[in-house]
C-alpha cells in the first residue's frame, strides 16, 4: 500500500511543481504571448484568468499530493481537468486554430491524465 501512496504523492507533486514552474511567468507574457501567437490578445480578462483558474488547479495537485487516499476522489477532477485541455487544444489544431507548439502542452496533459488516473487507480478508498 506504501508504494501505491507514493506514487500518487510523487505524481500530483511533480504535476503541480511543473505547473507553477510553468504558468507563473505567464503572468508576464502577455506582450510575449501577442508577438509569439498573434492575433494579439483582446479579452485580456480569460487570459488573467486561465492563468489564475490554472495555477489554483497545481495547487490542488499539491494538495493532493500530501494525502492522495484522504483527496482520491478530488483526483478525478484532476483527471477531467487535464483531458479537458488535451482535448480542446486537438480540436482546436484539427481546426487550423492554435498553433503546433500548443500541442506539446496537451501531449503533457493527456500524459499527466493518464498518471493521475493510475494514480487513482492504485489508491485504496478511505474507509
Amino acid at each position: 500500500m506504501l508504494k501505491q501512496m507514493n506514487f500518487a504523492k510523487w505524481v500530483f507533486f511533480i504535476a503541480g511543481v511543473y505547473g507553477i514552474l510553468l504558468m507563473t511567468p505567464m503572468y508576464f507574457g502577455e506582450d510575449q504571448a501577442n508577438i509569439d501567437f498573434p492575433p494579439p490578445i483582446t479579452h485580456p480578462e480569460n487570459y488573467y484568468g486561465f492563468i489564475g483558474v490554472t495555477l489554483a488547479w497545481q495547487l490542488a495537485f499539491l494538495i493532493i499530493s500530501t494525502n492522495p487516499e484522504r483527496y482520491r476522489l478530488l483526483m478525478i477532477a484532476a483527471i477531467v481537468e487535464k483531458i479537458s485541455f488535451a482535448a480542446a487544444l486537438a480540436v482546436l489544431y484539427s481546426q487550423d486554430r492554435v498553433a503546433t507548439l500548443l500541442l506539446w502542452f496537451g501531449g503533457v496533459d493527456l500524459l499527466l491524465a493518464t498518471l493521475f488516473l493510475v494514480a487513482f487507480l492504485r489508491t485504496p478508498k478511505t474507509q
